[in-house]
């Protein structure tokens, strides 16, 4: 095999595949339905199929842009907590696998955490991001989501989480497993102060996520067709030995059993929530804002997990 075989070809290859995948990722998607979709026309649909209605994936900051009046609010800055608490390494270093998941998604964890208005009420949102390895909560994204409890509460503000999360992070083990019992406790501090706390669970919300601050809203609302859960499907049906129901651990069938208050689609988030605030505040209800118009320290109550710097 000489050198042109061996080297020139395959790299000429590599070249005109990379073109045309990063081309293609830049300007359509595929739908679930299978149809393929420019991305500028699915965005302005809220990143709602507009054949399917499959509610796809967004980013912490897209769906920040889509929930705040007039797409106008402030990112609240978080504590960031030294990376790579246990060094840990499988086929990649841990470190190599942030340092990825920070270029892609321009996010320095998981979890932004906002504050902006909704049809003119002052909020504190936090969103969760899939694509930051599979919106997995580490130390940085529990403090992520303190911050914000403690936002909600300094300012007095109701507190709205978008979670969207495959559980807690795996490479960071027990310190990820701690997250679980100290958001827990930043919610019950909301709680403590009388400040509404609506979480709406997209696809995915399942494991640690979903057994811990997910599950503890005042108002517990999903996206149509999300996977809601805890265990996954297989594991579930290999433990019970028995067939489960198609819909099984999807936002309609969580709800019909109790698992949720309500299913609510993408385009009617805004409207739906804001209701709910007016009436959990006691506040007079007032014409919503199109957006086409256009927008007590929980530190010292929860236990240490990492230094933050």
């Amino acid at each position: 095999m000489n050198w042109i075989t061996k080297f020139i070809k395959p790299k000429i290859k590599s070249l005109f595949k990379k073109k045309s995948s990063d081309t293609k990722e830049a300007l359509w998607k595929t739908c679930e339905c299978k149809n393929l979709i420019y991305k500028d026309d699915l965005f302005k649909n809220l990143s709602v199929c507009p054949t399917c209605g499959f509610h796809h994936k967004l980013s912490s900051d897209d769906r920040f842009k889509i929930f705040f009046d007039n797409k106008i609010y402030e990112l609240i800055k978080t504590p960031v907590p030294k990376d790579d608490p246990l060094k840990w390494s499988d086929t990649k270093k841990y470190a190599d696998r942030l340092k990825i998941a920070r270029e892609k998604t321009n996010q320095s964890d998981a979890i932004l955490i906002a504050e902006g208005k909704l049809n003119n009420i002052l909020v504190t949102v936090g969103a969760q991001n899939f694509d930051f390895i599979g919106g997995s909560v580490g130390a940085a994204s529990g403090e992520a989501f303190i911050h914000g409890a403690q936002n909600a509460i300094d300012k007095k503000t109701p507190y709205i989480f978008f979670s969207c999360s495959g559980g807690q992070r795996l490479m960071e083990s027990a310190v990820a497993l701690a997250q679980m019992s100290r958001t827990v406790l930043a919610v019950n501090e909301l709680k403590k102060n009388n400040l509404p706390y609506v979480v709406v669970m997209t696809n995915p919300t399942a494991g640690g996520v979903t057994g811990s601050f997910a599950s503890l809203g005042d108002i517990l609302i999903a996206e149509p067709k999300a996977t809601v859960a805890f265990a996954g499907r297989r594991v579930i049906e290999n433990t019970v030995k028995e067939q489960l129901p198609e819909d099984f651990q999807m936002s309609e069938f969580v709800k019909e059993h109790g698992g949720l208050d309500m299913v609510i689609e993408r385009k009617y988030l805004r409207s739906t929530i804001s209701t709910l605030l007016t009436i959990l505040l006691k506040k007079k209800e007032v014409k919503p804002i199109s957006q086409t118009d256009n927008v007590t320290n929980i530190q010292e109550a929860l236990p240490k997990t990492s230094k933050a710097v």
